[in-house]
């Protein structure tokens, strides 16, 4: 029925011949009432004021006669008299009783309801907001507190187009997307935040729902909330119901860009048979250079409509749409969301404004959509009002809901009195105090007042911890209490905060990702572990992720072991995601201990700056290293170290490092960092007024030269210099001593300013003369004092330590815990007839005997050095769960007894010094070992102290061997335990049986003095011998070099990487760090592990001390001398001097070599730093290592074959820049080595070449070439040139080298091998993959298959794995029966822990048919990765298919 007029203050309805026409029954209508004519239905209703209408003449002017009277019956109510109201009556009365009497009372107000899910429905058109931009889908927020979402797939049809043909063009060739050139604009090229835009429901889901299209995981409260409306922007959809007669001037609707056309856009509004033109002249709000997009939607105003009836002109003016008001229209259909009109007030309530709208229709206001502020003037009941339309809930009768806000009216952001926008004003989590309650809503929450103006909202479930059913009106939240509250969020479109009064939310640290800072130290729990990262919770919904890289310093195995959920743990954030609302921790000690800056942006980033990073990368010319917050920084090879390293064998991804940044260009955002550098002080003051002459002053060193040491002095940080022979004077050390001992980063104390120099601006320095000079000559008893530095002479070694005599017959007594401040490093136990300095501790004037110590914090306490063992003072300053180092004392039957300080001595116990069971456990120590352990129990009374080895981490076995194990012929490694004049006593490894190498049988060479090499061993240097005889319990033993290979000195066990503390026994580990290394080209001697080398008291024949360790100067070149008998290999590159391994031991692996079809290289391994680097010193037949040229002449009068010697020889003379005398000598040995020892001479050439390339000119190193090429295997020679070119960073001439070579030995495979490994060494992957088919043009036929397998193996290794892949499908696909193929290839791919692909191959090389041998070897190697990469369901099958196949092949 047609919608009925209301009354304005109960006056009564004089529209008589109107209530005939649309209310009155057809049964009740007068016989005579004029035929109605009106086409109207109940969904299109004929309106009294504008538009069209179906009315005949003579019905409109009755209409309009009954308006005027109306309006005068309102107006001049007061003026009319008794007759006009007794005629009104009497036309009432004679129409008969009215069904349109006015309501009074309740019956006068419609109830004005919030919108909720329930009263939404499916086709409802409504006014939004958009709040966030997704990539495909937008968020809107909605009225009464609610929001949905818009997929890509429901903004346009035009942009729903695109997205189809994108799709089809992606299933297509790649040259007809080419050809397209189709461009998908991404929805924040069209969209902005804070946007309104009308949107019609197209479905509504459950809560809960997740399956929805455009919205992935999210933590956002408003995105998770938009998941049940889906919202649809379709014009088509939206301008359903408008016509063309609607389409008058100021109409405004939303359109879509169709097409762009010469003078402007055509427009797509949704009206059937008409089309939108939008000229250039009328389009607005564009920046220059900018236009309208294609499906982009667009808000217009109509200015008119052409002549034809087909086409509209509209603009796009921002002022216009939100100014434009609508007066009239043909169908209430025509009332489009977001529409501005004029409302009459016709009733105020608590909860809002009943309103007439187009003064027809009926419509509500709810509270939450009011002004802010209201008056009696501007807001009464029959005042007109400007609102706009938000929805219509209501069809029989039409009904809207609609809005006065100011910020909703004008089409603008909410803001606060002040002025500023809501989320700037109240940022989320920030803390209100004292929010007043406005309201309760005993089923939904409480509205708080924020400031005037500004409301907030608390959800039930955000007002107490507890749970609560309803709210009470006279409860705690109680109208005008105060309360505390919080920011959580916000509702745009309302205008209203988002609030919790919950105390678990005041109380949380970080309430979004944005509180937290970079590099700021959280606490949180462990919320799970998974494969690829450990889940940490912090603080309410924000959780952060630790990647395994930075789960500890080193990687850890099984982190299972280390990480519990639930446990807490602290991190340092390393990187906060504002946009996705992620954070990235790191669980690094080094980064959570680090006091050092945090560069979080290439801001932050300065020139001289110290820090740590990351490496993230490791490529062949530089690393890449990350900061804080994605910062990335990049160390060329030339700033990692001063010795060229390789760096994918030095560093691993995940290591940390300290750098300084050398370089930054912020422009491009760049920044070049060092390694080598960082420890370094580089920054000085150059102001040096502020230090004068005979200032005392100190200094930290920065750097160390040959004669003197360059110092920042504190705090003024001016630059200073330091003569080191002024330092060892004062220190009393030699000046070799003195260069071991000095490090970077030093503290020197009480230093005297000698020397300003102002055009330079440094100053030199000198040492502070000492106040107490060193005892020389007489000393009594009388006169000695703590603290004084006497000198004495070591006489003999004593239970209690060494004894040492001093003058005046006064003994002194050296504790091996009072000799070093580091017990593995120094010198516990001096040499006996050794002389040295110590500083007095304890006088004992009844013994006449002194207490001394030699550690360097006693001798020298104004040097600030690090001290690792401390001093213990008594039993009294030993603490339980403290970690002690000590030195065994004595090994008994029951456990062991260390010494870990004067007169305190800790009983290790059996059961306490293995995890494991260990029968044969007192092999495993010897007196004065130094160990490590945790004190268990301090009984001061007694002066008893339980200590203990055990650990999680230690699993050690041990072995002994008898008579019986030992055979004639066997090779084995031990000890000198004794030096005779007839020979060697060797005490054998893991026994505790000696046994005699006679001085004839240590050298090969019968003209040697064998006396010298007898004297050149001494005890406790660890050796390899043969047995030539086991008779009568007597071992006869051979240490000529002839009896081993190299091979015999290679060390296969290698270190385990530490994740815990070790304890037990410190030197347990071999100390050899020089490995055999094809780079080098040295041959360098490694002990064998110490462990077994202990014995029993009652067997040794002499308490000898172990040797202590011998210093050389820095600058000298660490060699060791290589018998005649060892061949010197030099496959793959060139070291003139063999380098330490790092002594940190987290550092694994050294510099591999590369791998070569003729020749293997033995594994390399590195291993942690002792006190000493001992040397095997078997073949050491004359001397320790050579310091002059005659020395070297000497041992070549001996080996004249050996090109180590040669080579080293080489060496030294470059060292003194003797280049001429370098050459010559290589030439001498060209000529002096045996035509025979073709290898050596081949090790001669190659350091020839290797000199030329360094010192030489292009002419000098061609000629060397040549005539080594001429000399040596020519193939051999080209290679090596190359990999010395490559070495060397000259990696055009390498490759020139490399193309030389495969043209001149084309039929080489390993030449095209070689080559393709260099490409791909240098990330030149595209022309190794073109050298694959030129290669097999030139080879045989024969080596095809053997070229492309090793071509698919450096893909896997170095390249492409997926291109590795296709090559070795192509090999298996036409030679299936190449066994050897199939399991090369499943090595590469176990290499990518790609089980699935493993488990692929397997099946398919198990159908073809081979021997039960071959079967059995696959299924082993199956089974094996299985368990190792798989799970138990994958080992079951694999068991379950070999029974299978088993049967299948034997059917009987």
């Amino acid at each position: 029925m047609a919608a009925q007029k209301r009354s304005l203050d109960n006056a009564p309805s004089s529209h008589k011949s109107k209530k005939l026409k649309a209310s009155t029954p057809a049964s009740e209508r007068p016989q005579n009432a004029p035929p109605t004519t009106s086409s109207l239905t109940t969904d299109d209703i004929d309106f009294p004021r504008g538009g069209g209408t179906s009315y005949t003449p003579l019905e409109v002017k009755t209409i309009r006669a009954e308006a005027l009277k109306e309006a005068d019956s309102e107006l001049f109510k007061e003026a009319q008299d008794e007759s006009k109201k007794s005629k009104k009556r009497k036309r009432k009365s004679e129409a008969g009783p009215s069904t349109d009497e006015p309501n009074t009372g309740k019956n006068d107000r419609i109830r004005i309801e919030h919108l909720n899910y329930k009263r939404m429905n499916v086709g409802m058109k409504i006014f939004g907001q958009i709040v966030s931009i997704q990539p495909f889908a937008l968020i809107v927020s909605l009225p009464n507190q609610l929001f949905g979402h818009v997929p890509i797939t429901n903004v346009s049809s035009q942009l729903t187009s695109l997205l189809e043909k994108t799709e089809n063009e992606d299933e297509e060739d790649e040259e007809s997307n080419s050809e397209s050139g189709l461009h998908v604009p991404s929805l924040s090229d069209i969209f902005r935040e804070g946007q309104y835009v009308r949107a019609v429901i197209t479905a509504l889901h459950a809560s809960g729902h997740t399956d929805i299209a455009g919205i992935g995981r999210t933590r956002d409260d408003a995105v998770r909330a938009s998941k049940r409306v889906e919202l649809s922007l379709y014009p088509e959809k939206v301008n359903a119901g408008v016509k063309k007669t609607d389409l008058i001037p100021g109409f405004t609707l939303t359109a879509e860009v169709r097409s762009l056309e010469d003078h402007g856009y055509q427009l797509g509004l949704g009206v059937p048979d008409m089309a939108g033109i939008l000229t250039f002249k009328d389009t607005k709000d564009l920046s220059d250079g900018q236009s309208l997009i294609v499906g982009q939607l667009v808000d217009v105003t109509v200015q008119k409509q052409s002549s034809n009836g087909r086409t509209c002109h509209v603009t796009n003016d921002p002022d216009l749409f939100s100014s434009s008001s609508l007066t009239e229209i043909t169908s209430v259909t025509s009332v489009l969301p977001g529409t501005s009109v004029q409302v009459l007030i016709t009733s105020i309530h608590a909860t809002g404004f009943n309103v007439q709208v187009l003064g027809f229709f009926d419509g509500t206001i709810d509270r939450l959509h009011l002004p802010r502020h209201i008056s009696e003037k501007t807001h009464k009941v029959g005042k007109k009002v400007k609102a706009r339309v938000l929805y219509d809930y209501s069809t029989t009768p039409p009904r809207f809901a609609l809005a006065l806000n100011e910020h909703i009216v004008e089409l603008g952001t909410s803001r606060t009195v002040s002025g500023f926008s809501i989320q700037e004003a109240y940022p989320i989590g920030k803390i209100i105090e004292g929010a007043k309650v406005l309201r309760v809503e005993p089923e939904r929450g409480v509205d708080v007042e924020v400031e005037d103006g500004l409301e907030g909202f608390a959800h039930i479930s955000h007002i107490s911890d507890e749970h609560l059913p309803v709210v009470s009106v006279s409860g705690p939240w109680k109208p005008d209490s105060l309360h505390r509250a919080r920011v959580i969020g916000y509702f745009p479109f309302d205008g209203v905060l988002q609030l919790s009064l919950k105390p678990s939310v005041l109380d949380q640290q970080f309430f979004q990702v944005d509180d937290i800072e970079v590099g700021e130290i959280v606490k949180g729990s462990i919320k799970k572990l998974a494969d690829n990262a450990l889940f940490v919770s912090l603080s309410g919904n924000i959780d952060g992720v630790v990647w395994p890289n930075h789960y500890a310093d080193i990687m850890l195995k099984h982190p299972a072991k280390r990480f519990k959920v639930g446990a807490s743990i602290k991190c340092r954030v390393l990187v906060v995601d504002t946009v996705r609302k992620r954070l990235s921790l790191t669980h690094k000690k080094t980064l959570l201990e680090s006091t050092l800056p945090i560069v979080s942006s290439i801001e932050g980033a300065k020139i001289g700056l110290v820090t740590y990073a990351v490496v993230f990368k490791v490529l062949a010319k530089h690393l890449m290293v990350e900061f804080y917050n994605n910062v990335k920084a990049t160390v060329p090879m030339r700033e990692v170290s001063e010795v060229p390293v390789k760096l994918s064998d030095a560093f691993s991804v995940g290591k940390t490092v300290k750098v300084r940044i050398i370089d930054v260009d912020r422009e491009h955002g760049r920044i070049v960092a060092s390694i080598k550098k960082s420890s370094v002080s580089q920054s000085f003051n150059m102001d040096i007024n502020g230090v004068g002459i005979g200032d005392i002053v100190s200094g930290t060193v920065s750097e160390i030269h040959s004669e003197n040491a360059v110092l920042a002095l504190q705090p003024s940080e001016v630059r200073a210099l330091l003569s080191l022979n002024n330092l060892a004077n004062h220190r009393g050390v030699s000046l070799a001593q003195l260069r071991v001992d000095l490090s970077v980063n030093d503290r020197l104390e009480e230093l005297v300013v000698v020397t300003r120099n102002t055009e330079k601006n440094f100053v030199i320095v000198a040492t502070k003369p000492k106040g107490k000079a060193s005892v020389k000559g007489s000393l009594s008893m009388d006169k000695v004092a703590i603290g004084q530095v006497v000198s004495g002479r070591v006489t003999r070694r004593m239970r209690q330590g060494t004894l040492i005599k001093l003058p005046s017959r006064i003994g002194g007594l050296l504790h091996p815990t009072d000799a070093t401040d580091d017990y593995e490093t120094g010198a516990p136990f001096p040499a006996i007839d050794s002389v040295l300095k110590a500083t007095v501790v304890r006088i004992d004037a009844a013994k006449k005997q002194l207490s001394l110590s030699t550690r360097p914090s006693k001798m020298y306490p104004d040097e600030v050095k690090p001290v690792t063992d401390r001093v213990i003072d008594g039993i009294n300053d030993i603490h339980v769960g403290e970690t002690l180092r000590g030195f065994i004392k004595s090994v008994t039957d029951h456990g062991l007894f260390v010494t870990i300080a004067r007169d305190v001595d800790a009983r290790v116990q059996i059961r306490e010094l293995f995890d494991d069971y260990v029968k044969d456990w007192q092999g495993r120590f010897q007196t004065d070992q130094v160990v490590k352990g945790r004190i268990l129990s301090v009984d001061t009374g007694t002066k008893k102290v339980e200590m203990t080895f055990r650990s999680n981490d230690l699993s050690r076995k041990s072995t002994s061997l008898s008579y019986g194990d030992l055979q004639k012929g066997q090779k084995i490694s031990g000890t000198i335990k004794k030096i005779e004049e007839y020979g060697l006593f060797i005490q054998i490894e893991s026994s505790k049986l000696s046994g005699l190498c006679h001085k004839s049988e240590l050298s090969d060479n019968k003209d040697a003095d064998v006396t010298v090499a007898l004297g050149s061993f001494r005890e406790g240097d660890r050796v390899k011998a043969v047995i030539l005889d086991v008779a009568n319990r007597r071992i006869s033993l051979s240490c000529k070099p002839s009896h081993f290979s190299e091979e015999d000195f290679v060390d296969q066990d290698s270190d385990e990487q530490e994740a815990v503390e070790e304890l037990g026994v410190i030197d347990e580990v071999a100390d050899g760090d020089e490995q055999e290394d094809g780079h080098d080209g040295l041959v360098s001697h490694e002990a064998d592990d110490s462990s077994d080398d202990g014995s029993d008291d009652d067997v040794m024949d002499v308490d000898s001390a172990p040797s202590h360790p011998q210093y050389q100067p820095s600058s000298a070149p660490k060699a060791s001398i290589l018998e005649s008998g060892v061949t010197l290999k030099l496959d793959a590159g060139f070291e003139w001097y063999a380098k330490e391994a790092p002594s940190e031991s987290s550092d694994e692996g050294s510099d591999g070599s590369e791998n070569t079809d003729d020749e293997d290289q033995p594994s390399k391994k590195r291993k942690r730093k002792r006190k000493e680097i001992e040397q095997d010193l078997t073949a050491d037949m004359h001397t320790k290592a050579p310091e002059s040229t005659a020395d070297f002449e000497r041992l070549l009068l001996g080996s004249p074959n050996s090109s180590y010697l040669w080579v080293q020889y080489m060496a030294f003379l470059m060292q003194l820049s003797e280049i001429d005398k370098a050459r010559e000598t290589a030439r001498r040995a060209l000529k002096t080595i045996n035509f025979r020892e073709e290898q050596e001479k081949l090790n001669v050439w190659i350091a020839l070449l290797n000199l030329e390339n360094l010192y030489g000119t292009d002419e000098t190193l061609e000629e060397t070439f040549k005539e080594a090429a001429r000399a040596n295997d020519s193939k051999t020679i080209h290679l090596r040139l190359a990999s010395i070119f490559d070495t060397s960073e000259k990696f055009q001439q390498a490759e020139d080298q490399y193309k030389r070579t495969s043209k001149k030995f084309g039929r080489s495979s390993k030449v095209w091998t070689l080559f393709a490994e260099f490409y791909l060494r240098h990330d030149n992957i595209e022309s190794s993959q073109n050298l694959l088919p030129r290669s097999l043009q030139s080879l045989e036929k024969r080596k095809h298959l053997k070229t492309i397998s090793r071509f698919a193996q450096l893909e896997y290794k170095m390249g492409d794995a997926e291109r590795g892949k296709t090559l070795f499908e192509g090999i298996v696909d036409s030679h299936p029966k190449r066994w050897d193929i199939w399991s090369i290839y499943m090595d590469m791919e176990a290499g990518q822990r790609n089980i699935q692909s493993l488990r692929s191959l397997f099946d398919r090389v198990l159908t073809f048919k081979m021997t039960s041998h071959k079967a059995k070897s696959f299924f082993k190697k199956w089974l094996e990765l299985e368990r190792r990469m798989g799970d138990e369901d994958g080992a079951a099958t694999v068991k379950q298919k070999a029974v299978e196949w088993t049967q299948r092949a034997n059917p009987s």
